[in-house]
């Protein structure tokens, strides 16, 4: 036999505590979409993650404090990827349309907890819900400065009641295409664009024409 000393066993790699707390909201948010708020137990997600449940409660207090990190989370990542999207529109009929191309898009990659959100009542505590208001006044913001530039005209009160409209048509409008996989980000994004353009009509101003005589894909 050789005397030669046996290898030391590998040790699993330590997560950094931003990376180990990243994949704790992304399975708790897989859980809670699956099972809802109420059914969702603890011992599940940390099972999951491969954590014992008190380095759960160590992170976020909470099953209510994990869901609000969770919301929390989506709302930076929804204003991210919707400012980013507007960001190279020339127009502004351009920026609404990516705009809500960009929503619709980021509701559908987290459906089943966007459902979750809407069709369960919380029996939470009131920061839970005021994360959920801290999206939508979040999404308003961006709203009305888009519209004051879609409707130049509009008066300052039709801005906030279209704001309003469309903030919740358009949470009425993502839930229905969660349980309609044949209409795309793009269909979506096609109605409520439709839909702003009739209703703030007489506030328009006139479109540039269209670059060697295109029609833009969401008037079409």
């Amino acid at each position: 036999m050789s005397g030669a000393t046996p290898p030391p066993p590998s040790r699993r790699r330590r997560m950094a505590r931003a990376e180990r707390e990243r994949q704790m909201l992304d399975v708790a948010e897989e859980v809670f979409g699956e099972r809802g708020y109420q059914a969702t137990s603890m011992d599940e997600i940390a099972e999951r993650c491969g954590v014992s449940k008190p380095m759960l409660y160590e992170y976020f207090g909470s099953k209510d404090g994990l869901l609000v990190a969770c919301v929390s989370r989506s709302k930076a990542e929804l204003l991210d990827v919707t400012q980013k999207a507007m960001a190279g529109a020339t127009t502004a009929e351009d920026i609404l349309w990516r705009g809500m191309v960009a929503y619709f898009s980021f509701i559908d990659s987290h459906s089943k907890s966007f459902a979750m959100l809407l069709r369960e009542p919380i029996a939470a505590s009131a920061e839970t819900a005021e994360a959920v208001e801290a999206t939508r006044r979040q999404q308003s913001t961006l709203i009305a400065g888009v519209l004051a530039m879609f409707a130049p005209s509009a008066p300052g009160d039709v801005i906030e009641a279209y704001t309003q409209i469309i903030m919740g048509a358009s949470e009425r409008m993502a839930l229905w295409q969660t349980s309609r996989p044949d209409v795309s980000a793009q269909d979506a994004a096609r109605y409520m664009t439709g839909f702003c353009r009739q209703g703030l009509s007489p506030y328009l101003a006139p479109p540039p024409p269209p670059a060697g005589g295109e029609v833009p894909p969401e008037l079409r």
